[in-house]
């Protein structure tokens, strides 16, 4: 029977830590229980001692998770270490995953802390995380620029404390699948007692590398892999989960193992990653890039009508892309539609379901066909949308070669109906200065993209943006035929979520002045 390799998703941890790649808590908990449904062995659902938010949604991920472990991240001190328990506690498997920083260079400028003053932390932090929870790990920070033989000894004496999982992390992607292969041995052949932990691997991407050197170190004792959806991460990223997962089930005549991960999930997941965090995948993106199943060449074309494995090592299918994307129109059933999202991944109640029907039904009278990608926009970007301040009702458009760009929209604020006009550069810009001078918005716009969601002139425009106002950050999304629509729909639900973080940091103002004596 193969071995099992453990997958740990650090998305919600490390991947939330890309520049703009924040979630609200609504969000984190619809990924949890998404890489919960896929057959994830560990969701790291954040670092609780880093803010309030951060907390309340480790928090919030620990009771909604059933079967999967949830880890809370925590530095090597009781402060850290009291926060991860008391929010991973109510997990039914709950983790605690503490760290500190091994390589002199870190040591000397980060820490400034000796060797032996780093033994003793990990000592003392071990040792106190083990009277919370049987369930320890232990990360030597930027192992892979430790010295070999103090590695070892950092090693050991997690082991010795009680740490259950010992990881050897690629904290800033430098080392190489040879190098990694040896340091991971080396602590195998010198550290008694480490078979009886599970050693884990956590690789950055900064040369690329991050994918074959967690190949690399599952062939030379690693049994956990700690990755993310789409790679996404700080810097160049984490290793991509669904790279490792596929590498492993395509050459199964070179690896023996198995990871329980429900591989059909795959692209479904990804799309909800992205379309959460708003970070697009590249189209040449291995597994799930738009372009990673696709044939242009004349000679690969002629061979894949042949027989599809002369240029397909895997089948779209494997990772949950269908055979055809193209699934209903507008004669389709509320039952056929309910199914197809179920399939995409999507667990929605009754009055939710209704409403993506009904806005499907519109869509299907706009366009000849309806994608899932279609689908996927409507229960993103309407369905699931955090509660509102503002809702678009009314948006008109006059612009051409001879015309003023001029936008005439009409808004719900708090409830109130409230109309106004205003002129641009540009419709969109129109569009948008309109809408930020009804919100008094104070906030400046660093981003905005504009992607087809499917082909055709009759293609729904997705637009994603990101504003800021006094260090508080929000993207916004929006989805319609119509780009401007869709322009104005993602900036005013930006502008709700900027609203939304901002009434928390008030609140948690409040809460702290309340507290102080």
């Amino acid at each position: 029977m193969p071995e099992h390799i453990y997958i740990f998703d650090t998305t919600l941890r490390d991947g939330e830590q890309s520049p703009g790649a924040t979630m609200n808590i609504q969000e984190k908990i619809r990924v949890a229980r998404q890489l919960e449904r896929m057959g994830v062995d560990i969701i790291e659902a954040g670092f609780p001692i880093s803010s309030e938010g951060d907390y309340e949604s480790v928090r919030a991920i620990a009771k909604a998770v059933e079967n999967c472990t949830v880890a809370g991240l925590a530095r090597a001190n009781r402060e850290d270490i009291d926060r991860a328990w008391d929010a991973v506690r109510p997990a039914k498997y709950p983790r605690i995953h503490t760290f500190i920083a091994t390589s002199d260079i870190h040591m000397q400028y980060k820490l400034n802390m000796t060797r032996e003053e780093v033994l003793r932390s990990i000592a003392e932090a071990v040792s106190y995380a083990k009277k919370m929870t049987d369930d320890v790990e232990f990360s030597a920070e930027d192992a892979t620029r430790t010295d070999l033989n103090f590695l070892c000894e950092v090693v050991k004496t997690a082991l010795d404390a009680g740490a259950t999982t010992i990881n050897i992390p690629d904290t800033v992607g430098y080392t190489v699948p040879t190098e990694y292969a040896e340091i991971l041995e080396t602590i195998r052949k010198k550290v008694k007692g480490v078979e009886k932990a599970v050693l884990s691997v956590h690789c950055h991407n900064d040369l690329g590398l991050a994918t074959a050197n967690s190949i690399m170190a599952i062939q030379h004792g690693a049994r956990q892999v700690e990755c993310t959806i789409n790679g996404i991460g700080e810097r160049a990223g984490n290793t991509a989960m669904e790279e490792v997962v596929m590498a492993i089930r395509t050459r199964a005549d070179l690896f023996p193992y198995e990871t329980g991960i429900n591989t059909t999930l795959i692209y479904p997941t990804s799309r909800l990653v992205s379309q959460i965090t708003g970070m697009k995948v590249q189209p040449n993106k291995a597994i799930v890039g738009a372009n990673a199943f696709a044939h242009e060449a004349g000679i690969h074309q002629d061979g894949v009508l042949k027989e599809k494995r002369t240029y397909e090592i895997m089948t779209p299918e494997s990772v949950g892309i269908p055979k055809s994307s193209l699934v209903m129109g507008k004669h389709s059933g509320r039952h056929a539609f309910r199914e197809r999202l179920k399939a995409l991944g999507f667990d929605l109640n009754t009055e939710q379901i209704q409403k993506a029907f009904e806005l499907f039904k519109g869509l299907a009278d706009k366009k000849k066909t309806v994608y899932d990608e279609d689908i996927v926009a409507i229960v993103m970007h309407e369905v699931l949308r955090i509660p509102y301040r503002y809702r678009l009702t009314y948006l008109n458009i006059v612009s051409g070669t001879s015309a003023i760009p001029t936008a005439v929209v009409t808004m719900e604020i708090d409830g109130e109906p409230v109309r106004d006009v205003d002129f641009g550069d540009g419709p969109v810009d129109a569009a948008l200065k309109t809408i930020k001078k009804m919100t008094h918005s104070k906030s400046k716009l660093l981003r905005f993209a504009i992607n087809a969601i499917t082909g055709g002139t009759d293609a729904q425009g997705e637009v994603t943006v990101h504003v800021e106002e006094d260090g508080i950050s929000a993207l916004g999304q929006g989805a319609h035929t119509d780009i401007i629509v869709a322009s104005a729909k993602a900036y005013i639900n930006a502008l709700n979520k900027l609203e939304l973080q901002k009434t928390k940091k008030r609140e948690s103002t409040m809460n702290q002045t309340a507290r102080t004596p």
